[in-house]
């Protein structure tokens, strides 16, 4: 298992995010296209992509939402390499690289429809909290928090 920190425009980064739209485009359904407006690459600060040898199999990412805090994004894992703990390194990792550029707090945004997330992020320190813009009203947007 490596990670490495990388940034937006990293191949494997592309390419895992590639598979993670496809895969939300199912899962969200017909409120894939709500989302996917909010899922844009861009803007994100840092990357960090998870390898088993050469294989990138998971990553995750985070932009600076304010000053202070940083919103998580793009958190995936290959389907092959779930329950494996993937999403728990490369989440601490994007944290302490978080804490390194001085944000206290961190924050997420997950659909209803991805159960394994929703059970994943309380057990890794992060509580439900009131949605945040652009989710506020979104009765299928799941936020959580963390002080970092």
């Amino acid at each position: 298992m490596r990670l490495k920190r990388t940034d937006k425009d990293d191949p494997d980064f592309i390419t895992l995010v590639h598979e993670l739209n496809t895969y939300l485009e199912i899962a969200d359904g017909a409120d894939h296209e709500f989302y996917h407006q909010f899922n844009g690459i861009d803007n994100l600060e840092a990357v960090i992509v998870g390898y088993d040898q050469t294989i990138a199999v998971a990553c995750g990412a985070f932009r600076i939402k304010k000053m202070g805090q940083v919103e998580i994004k793009r958190m995936y894992t290959l389907p092959s390499r779930r329950q494996q703990g993937w999403a728990g390194k490369i989440l601490y990792a994007l944290e302490d690289w978080a804490r390194e550029l001085k944000n206290h707090k961190s924050v997420l945004e997950t659909g209803v429809n991805q159960s394994e997330a929703i059970r994943l992020y309380p057990k890794l320190g992060y509580k439900r909290i009131p949605n945040f813009e652009p989710y506020v009203g979104v009765i299928t947007s799941y936020c959580f928090g963390k002080k970092l």
